[in-house]
């Protein structure tokens, strides 16, 4: 159970960064739901050691697909100025995922 603010920051972080990529709140709730269904899958996993591998795995995921222009709420200091950002068009879409 040590590893469980780990895995809460990771989830919220994963939720953060596609709603940087969607352009609707509509269409960042089924990602946020995908997102959801990838944890809840690995809940289960008690060794120490695939805990931390599936922890690395997530963090080079995040890493890889952070947005180049993260959203900022327009009040906020260098805050943007539409209401979302569209996705670049030269970067493929996330890998699938098997479980």
């Amino acid at each position: 159970m040590a590893n469980k603010p780990q895995v809460l920051r990771l989830y919220r972080q994963a939720l953060k960064l596609s709603l940087d990529w969607s352009v609707h709140r509509y269409i960042w709730r089924g990602q946020a739901l995908y997102i959801r269904s990838l944890f809840e899958a690995n809940k289960h996993v008690s060794q120490p050691r695939q805990q931390r591998a599936l922890i690395e795995e997530t963090e080079q995921i995040l890493e890889k697909w952070k947005h180049p222009d993260p959203y900022r709420p327009p009040t906020a200091p260098g805050g943007s100025k539409y209401e979302r950002n569209l996705p670049a068009d030269n970067l493929d879409p996330p890998p699938h995922m098997h479980l």
